[in-house]
């Protein structure tokens, strides 16, 4: 069955890019509403933002969601993740700026505060889009592809020149509180030059050492070091999962990306929307049902990785 929140929660923190402070509060919602974002500082135009892949207006840094009254919310793709690894259908998202707070750079604080507050069932079931066929999309040496799975897999394989990362790849099945254990702790992270661009421009003004893995050649900077020997490809699926979640429905597939990314992922979407052949959506029963995240995800799972 469909779930939401038993109660609201609120989170405070600060916005990756323009460093200002924000104030989000996930609210319960009833059935069918799905996830929806409301700036609650915007005045005089449309506060509410339906979570959705073609509400996507930038998804360069990270990913962007717009109205037709061009009001917008930034760096959702984090919350999403946790949303939909918690098996949180329906959610009403209060932002008190222009960003989600960035946290830790993980989804790990979001997933805690969903699992704090806990899950109510609700009386709907559950309607997954389930991929066809195989759908592709490629730009440069960047590939993102969607293929029919009997549940929610993704394989990622990333490529840097830095020694700290160098070739990663990793492939999970996302069922029985995998997103939870193995992903939702692991951060954003980026290398020190691309710190230093960032700053020159006016972006990453929120950014920290402890809200992002920084690097430099074969050396971690942030304090600590990394929580996973693996952990950047581990992000970059949590920020898959996120970006998929924003097909409105959980997407039963398999989801290969090779130095993919934010906006790869959203063309992807878009490349399956476009062909009505790839895709149906089906009501879940209880054996697809249990396939899906969040299903059976406990405190435990959670204290085993943060």
């Amino acid at each position: 069955m469909q779930t939401t929140l038993k109660s609201s929660v609120t989170l405070r923190g600060v916005g990756v890019h323009k460093g200002r402070a924000v104030r989000m509060t996930m609210h319960p919602a009833s059935a069918n509403y799905g996830i929806w974002f409301k700036r609650t500082d915007v005045r005089g135009a449309d506060q509410l933002i339906a979570a959705r892949w073609d509400n996507v207006s930038d998804a360069q840094l990270c990913t962007l969601l717009s109205n037709d009254e061009g009001t917008s919310v930034s760096t959702v793709e984090h919350v999403m993740a946790a949303l939909a690894g918690c098996g949180v259908h329906n959610a009403l998202i209060e932002v008190s700026g222009p960003e989600v707070p960035i946290m830790d750079g993980s989804s790990a604080p979001f997933v805690r505060a969903i699992m704090n507050v806990g899950l109510q069932e609700l009386n709907a079931p559950v309607r997954a889009l389930k991929v066809l066929k195989p759908v592709e999309v490629r730009r440069g040496d960047s590939v993102a592809r969607l293929e029919p799975f009997d549940g929610i897999e993704i394989d990622f394989a990333i490529t840097f020149d830095e020694a700290a990362i160098g070739d990663q790849r990793l492939a999970l099945n996302m069922a029985n509180g995998s997103f939870v254990r193995n992903l939702c702790d692991s951060r954003t992270f980026c290398r020190k030059a691309d710190v230093d661009a960032m700053h020159a421009r006016g972006l990453a003004l929120g950014g920290t050492y402890r809200n992002a893995v920084v690097v430099e050649g074969a050396d971690v900077l942030s304090p600590g070091g990394l929580r996973h020997r693996d952990e950047p490809v581990r992000h970059k699926m949590l920020d898959a999962l996120g970006d998929l979640a924003l097909a409105g429905a959980p997407v039963m597939g398999r989801y290969v990306g090779a130095r993919s990314g934010h906006a790869m992922t959203n063309m992807l979407l878009r490349a399956l929307f476009a062909d009505p052949s790839a895709y149906r959506m089906v009501t879940c029963d209880k054996a697809m049902a249990r396939r899906l995240p969040g299903v059976g995800v406990t405190h435990a799972d959670l204290r085993a990785v943060a």
